[in-house]
């Protein structure tokens, strides 16, 4: 875990917040002593677009598609 001063973290909060999200926790002490915790949030490691197009590919549609829809000039 990385440790940085309140000083350090005002002057290099984009560094450590991209430690942060590369998994690493920061401490954060003021005069030595832990005073705060920089972790990542649960689930913040980016969205898997991929996934998402996989289940859309998978699902079955109820209906005409807004595609199909704009074909017949139904919209």
């Amino acid at each position: 875990m990385k440790t940085a001063s309140v000083a350090e973290t005002k002057s290099h909060l984009s560094s450590l917040i991209a430690d942060v999200e590369a998994g690493n926790d920061v401490l954060i002490t003021r005069r030595g002593q832990a005073v705060a915790r920089l972790v990542a949030e649960p689930g913040a490691g980016g969205y898997g677009w991929a996934a998402l197009r996989a289940w859309i590919e998978a699902e079955p549609t109820n209906g005409p598609t807004v595609a199909q829809m704009r074909e017949d000039d139904l919209l």
